[in-house]
This record gives C-alpha cells, sequence and structure tokens, in this order.
C-alpha cells in the first residue's frame, strides 16, 4: 500500500516510525527536511516535494494547527493532483470547523477524509499505545484500521461527522489542563507551609489521583522536568484556546477552562511557552512569591 506521511516533529515522526514498521514503506515529507533523517535510515522514502504525495494512496498528517495545515495542504494544491479516492488521515488537533471544512475539500474531489487525532505522548507513540479518536469516511476508516493498530491500543468510532473526533480531542485537552493547573496550584499551597511538593504529590497520586495523567506530570512539577516537552505549553495553550472557541459556538459557558488559558499566557509571558505543560508549576509557584 502507498503511504504518505507529512509533518514529523516529535509526534509525527514517532507514529510514521509504526506505520513504516508496519507497511514496509512509507514516503515522507516535512518543511524541515533534516527531521526526516532517521526515518529515511531505517527506510522511509524521502519526498523531494509535496507533489510526490499525490501518488499514494493514504496520506496521513500531524501538522500543528489550522493554518499550517491550510498552507500546507490546502493551498499548495497537493490533493488537486492526487487520484480519486485517496484517503485522507489528519492526525492534528484541530478546531471543529476547519475538520468539516477539510472534509467537504475532500468529498469535492471525490477524496475520503478521516479526522483521527490521537491521546498521548511521543513516548506512548513509540510503544504504539495511544487512543485514537476517530471520525469521518466509514469505508475509509475499517481500510486503515490495520494501520491505526500499529501505533493506537484503541480506535474509538466517532461516527460519519469528522468533526466529532476533534469536540472529543478537545475536551480531552481541556480536562488535561485543568488537572495540571490543579496540581500546581495545590503544590503552592503546601509550598508556602513548608512542605515539598514532590512529597504532596506522592501522597495524592498513591490515593484517588491514582492515574497517569496525575502521576505523569505530578512528578515533571515536583521535579521542574520541563525539557523536552512532551507537550509544550504552547501547543497547551491552543488546543485550550480552540476548546474554548468550541464552547462559544455552541454556546456552552467554560470559566474554570478560562482561567487554564490565563496561567497559559501567563507562561508564555515569562518565556516558557516552548516548555512541558508541567512548566504550570513553576507558574503556580511564582504567583506566590516562589519562582
Amino acid at each position: 500500500m502507498k503511504v504518505g506521511f507529512v509533518g514529523l516533529g516529535r509526534m509525527g515522526a514517532e507514529i510514521a516510525r509504526r506505520l513504516l514498521s508496519k507497511n514496509g514503506r512509507l514516503t515522507v515529507w516535512n518543511r524541515t527536511k533534516g527531521k526526516a533523517e532517521g526515518l529515511v535510515k531505517e527506510g522511509a522514502t524521502l519526498a523531494k516535494s509535496l507533489d510526490e504525495l499525490a501518488a499514494s494512496e493514504i496520506v496521513f498528517s500531524m501538522l500543528p494547527d489550522d493554518q499550517t495545515i491550510d498552507e500546507t495542504l490546502l493551498r499548495s494544491g497537493v490533493f488537486d493532483q492526487a487520484r480519486s479516492g485517496i484517503i485522507h488521515v489528519n492526525l492534528s488537533t484541530i478546531s471543529p470547523g476547519f475538520s468539516s471544512k477539510l472534509a467537504e475539500y475532500h468529498r469535492t474531489k471525490g477524496q475520503k477524509y478521516v479526522s483521527a487525532p490521537v491521546l498521548g505522548r511521543p513516548e506512548a507513540a513509540r510503544a504504539g499505545q495511544l487512543t485514537i479518536l476517530a471520525a469521518g469516511d466509514p469505508e475509509a476508516l475499517a481500510m486503515l484500521q490495520p494501520l491505526l493498530d500499529s501505533f493506537g491500543k484503541k480506535t474509538w468510532a466517532l461516527g460519519a461527522e469528522a468533526e466529532k473526533a476533534n469536540v472529543v480531542k478537545l475536551a480531552n485537552n481541556l480536562m488535561l489542563a485543568a488537572a495540571v493547573e490543579s496540581m500546581s496550584e495545590a503544590s503552592a499551597l503546601v509550598g508556602g507551609y513548608g512542605l515539598e511538593a514532590g512529597r504532596f504529590l506522592e501522597i495524592a497520586n498513591s490515593g484517588p489521583f491514582a492515574c497517569p495523567v496525575y502521576q505523569l506530570y505530578g512528578k515533571a512539577i515536583a521535579s521542574e522536568a520541563f525539557e523536552p516537552a512532551g507537550f509544550s505549553a504552547r501547543l497547551g495553550a491552543k488546543d485550550v484556546r480552540l476548546g474554548l472557541a468550541a464552547g462559544e459556538e455552541a454556546g456552552v459557558p467554560m470559566p474554570m477552562f478560562s482561567a487554564v488559558r490565563d496561567s497559559l499566557l501567563e507562561a508564555k509571558a515569562l518565556g516558557d511557552e516552548e516548555k512541558d505543560l508541567a512548566v504550570l508549576g513553576r507558574i503556580a509557584r511564582a504567583r506566590a512569591g516562589r519562582r
């Protein structure tokens, strides 16, 4: 099967590596060519231009936001040259509105579109343990399943409307950001009374909060392990903004997530937006005068 992949950031590269292992061949393209070198050494083919991907049967994309996808894949006209029936699988976290636009764009060209954002960090992708949220053309999704299984532990099929997968992804990321913010503020509180954040979070994570998100980010907050970023504060802020916009569109107030957005704005103001989302722990301490 001819499979192409666009977008080789930390997450994209790990997913592409799993696809290469499963499919036996993969054509890759990235705006920064150097990021493709490792995959090429492992057997992937480097496309000289985006146009080469038009010969693929399936194109996966993992690009950072609506604008980058629009500029890279739509305005470039790469799918104008693609075969009828080509499947575009978008793994990115994007707005529901733009996801609908992508679905309509491909429909008018006789192509198929599946939105399949993922839950998990790069290390989960490396182990093939991502959770996949998939929505779009049902026949295309059935055809894709063996490839999705190469990097995901479970695929949740969410219907034929592609934007539904993106709403679920945004809702998950809102919850994640709120969990990190709550740990950060609670850690700042105990610190104000001379207690160690690490000890407090160890206690919390051994009881009612014993779950992967609290354990992973709790350790990062306590040890100030903010680099390299598995999920940066910048991307977290983007997802929170998209989630709030989706809520406004649907008439759903979300005051708690508005507060989390403000904390992420503080991270940007302090020059910490490229650090891991766990840097919210530092932001909370800074508010308490203990940066």
